[in-house]
């Protein structure tokens, strides 16, 4: 079967969108780092939609810091590929045409430096992870001990990090008199913008003072919050579609049709009008990242480990299960919910039941593995910020404990069949360490993963109720199991 490319597009079934502007004329204004599922399903959409009604200069060149696996799928396909809209009523096709050239960073780190030092690329844009930022996500500070920034500060012509790249690239501009770009996290990180404004001026000033005076002035950081559940691409996806488009598409990606980008107005040059795709534009932006971190995704990590480890493999599949249900209604409506004033005019209930049916899309297979990944990284905001809240508050913290304790069971490396847990994180060696050392006492256990500071912290080892509680959880799991605690726990 001939692959997806631009030759192939005339051949596609009519009821398959395409891009509506002339690509040969399109310029790069973009280059986003980490073009994985979901870049290529959220902001190069948004950016598609720009293109499509309103054109301009603003292609995407994408870049890999890792794998070369995106490039090698992408550019024998001219950088084309479907982003394929998944729900209860069917499916929608649409061929994407912004990305219009792909790299690997560490094959040519000079060449990403060079093209992100054009005075054309207006934006810096980022999908790297919440581990990529190689920060400390309890203190929010730079981790100088990270192997990458020890690289990046002795090799800064040849970094590996994220952070390496942007300040080389800034660097550049600065001694060459080239305006700076606007650098736009679009991580689920709280204040992203601010996070990455606060790593890249601590890297900055161990290369020169003058260079972090230089993007404190005139580099912009705004803050976004970005939704949509990007489940990964499987084989499947890629045969079913694949024999629909009539051509092998291998960069495909597959989504639920919701989509929401918010992003803080400030940008250091011109950017698309991506208010005008569907995106808002607002001054500030950390109400709704707080409404979408909490009730999202705390919920998505709780019903993660919790999910997985009771058997199931997608979010879906542990939506079906009444008591799963009513646990999530519960940390909607006491944890998570207790800590968030919604704005005027915005239905936060309506919000929180379109989250229910939006984790229920039994047509989207997400899985519960894939969002149990990289939970050293994602806790301290997702479900810790909220602790800290209810516990200064005297609020309820049950399920959070409840969180905290599968996430334990989780990273402890064996399931309740003793089948071997395939963990994805990057502190995973040290969390299994801790388990296994402590085997045998679960208080032990908790007291030795909640005094690893630069996940929980200085503060919440001392914090007794919510070591009791986790406590509690925790060997509720191990004598009665995750799904039999959480059908009588949360009976409805």
């Amino acid at each position: 079967m001939k692959r997806l490319n631009q030759e192939q597009l005339i051949s596609l079934p009519a009821d398959v969108v395409l891009p509506q502007y002339d690509r040969s004329g399109l310029k790069a204004g973009i280059v986003h780092l980490g073009i994985g599922a979901f870049h290529r399903a959220h902001q190069a959409f948004y950016t598609e939609k720009v293109l499509n009604e309103f054109g301009g200069d603003w292609g995407i060149i994408g870049c890999s810091l890792r794998s070369p696996s995106v490039r090698d799928q992408l550019t024998p396909q001219d950088g084309l590929y479907t982003l394929v809209e998944r729900s209860g009523d069917g499916e929608k096709l649409q061929v994407i045409g912004a990305v219009i050239r792909n790299l690997v960073g560490p094959e040519n780190p000079a060449e990403l430096i060079n093209i992100m030092s054009l005075p054309n690329i207006k934006i810096v844009s980022m999908t790297i992870t919440e581990k990529g930022y190689c920060h400390d996500p309890a203190t929010g500070n730079l981790n100088f001990n990270h192997p990458d920034i020890q690289h990046d500060l002795e090799n800064i012509a040849a970094p590996k990090s994220a952070i390496g790249f942007l300040v080389a690239a800034l660097d550049r501009r600065f001694k060459a008199g080239i305006k700076s770009f606007t650098a736009l996290s679009c991580d689920n990180l709280p204040n992203n913008g601010e996070v990455l404004e606060k790593i890249v001026f601590q890297f900055a000033e161990k290369i020169s003072p003058e260079l972090a005076n230089w993007i404190s002035k005139n580099t912009c950081f705004p803050s976004t919050m970005i939704d949509r559940i990007v489940p990964a691409t499987t084989e499947d996806d890629r045969r079913e579609i694949s024999a629909r488009l009539g051509v092998r598409d291998e960069g495909l990606v597959v989504a639920e049709p919701f989509a929401q980008w918010i992003i803080e107005n400030k940008f250091s040059d011109d950017r698309p009008q991506w208010e005008k795709a569907g995106a808002l534009l607002v001054d500030d932006v950390r109400i709704f990242e707080k409404i979408k971190l909490r009730l999202l995704n705390g919920s998505h990590s709780i019903m993660a480990y919790t999910g997985y480890l009771s058997g199931f493999d997608y979010i879906s599949e542990v939506m079906r299960e009444p008591a799963f249900v009513n646990l999530i209604k519960t940390y909607m409506a006491r944890e998570a919910g207790e800590t968030i004033n919604a704005p005027a005019g915005f239905d936060i209930e309506a919000y929180k039941q379109q989250l229910r049916d939006r984790f229920s899309n039994a047509a989207l297979k997400h899985r519960t593995w894939q969002i149990a990944m990289d939970g050293s990284q994602k806790l301290p905001q997702r479900l810790l910020e909220s602790l800290r809240e209810q516990l200064a508050a005297q609020g309820h913290i049950d399920i959070i404990c409840l969180g905290v304790a599968a996430w334990i069971r989780y990273i402890s490396g064996t399931d309740e069949k003793g089948n071997s847990i395939e963990i994805s994180d990057p502190h995973s060696a040290e969390l299994r360490l801790l388990c296994d050392m402590n085997a045998k006492n679960i208080e032990d256990k908790v007291k030795a993963i909640v005094g690893v500071r630069h996940i929980f912290g200085p503060d919440l080892i001392h914090e007794q109720k919510f070591i009791t509680t986790t406590i509690r959880w925790l060997e509720k799991f191990y004598s009665d199991g995750v799904l039999s605690t959480i059908k009588k726990s949360f009976k409805s």
